[in-house]
């Protein structure tokens, strides 16, 4: 077998090199939906209110927590962000409907619960759409937040919100409310340190119903006032 010579050589390794280029100029320019620099920094985890802070619930369950969750809201003149699931809005529908009329926030918390950190673009724009369709539907009036469930995310997922109209919300401290069964630590996680614009993640739980007037006059008596997730960032 002959050896190749030094121009051959030469001549391969700059087809190699050139082919190696043109690759990587298409992956620049057509970037896949997955990896789009910047993506996560339009991800939303605090406000920017001079006064307020916002009560973000989640719920995919706790029906009688909720009805409870708005009479203390109710009482203290606050506003509350609920992220639901639309799942739970499906048997639920004429509760979501008294949560929009009680000057509450609707947002969507997906439809079934599902890892959004684990879906490619494709499914976490039809998991998203379906929950924002149906939500839109019981209460009346436009979705523009959404919040992954257990805070997994992808590019795809806070793509695909954009492309329905949707901010991706995080949070800047969690009660963890639905681990810790316990009111005086929802109260101190809630309340500790607290500044302006801060977003609070809660859940529809006895415990931390219970802990929410204590919450709210805390808000009172330190010049704070419960608002909306969509007042707080505008």
């Amino acid at each position: 077998m002959k050896k190749l010579s030094a121009r051959a050589i030469a001549m391969l390794t700059n087809g190699i090199l050139a082919l190696i280029l043109i690759v990587v100029g298409a992956v620049c320019f057509f970037p896949s939906s997955s990896h789009v620099s910047g993506v996560k920094d339009r991800v939303i985890y605090r406000g920017g209110a001079e006064d307020g802070v916002s009560l973000m619930f989640n719920v995919y369950w706790g029906s009688e927590e909720v009805e409870g969750i708005l009479a203390v809201l109710g009482e203290y003149g606050a506003k509350a962000t609920f992220f639901i699931g639309g799942s739970w809005a499906d048997d639920n529908t004429a509760l979501v409907g008294r949560i929009a009329e009680a000057g509450h926030e609707i947002a969507s918390h997906g439809y079934f619960h599902r890892d959004h950190s684990a879906l490619d673009y494709d499914g976490n724009y039809q998991e998203i759409k379906r929950s924002v369709d149906f939500l839109s539907l019981a209460a009346g009036r436009e979705i523009a937040l959404f919040a992954p469930p257990s805070g997994a995310y992808n590019d795809d997922t806070v793509l695909a919100a954009e492309s329905l109209g949707l901010k991706t919300i995080m949070w800047s401290r969690d009660t963890i409310d639905w681990r810790d069964k316990d009111e005086e630590l929802c109260y101190t996680r809630a309340t500790e340190n607290l500044e302006a614009g801060e977003l609070i993640l809660m859940h529809p739980m006895e415990h931390t119903l219970a802990a929410l007037p204590r919450i709210l006059h805390y808000l009172e008596t330190h010049g704070l006032h419960a608002v909306t997730v969509s007042e707080n960032i505008a």
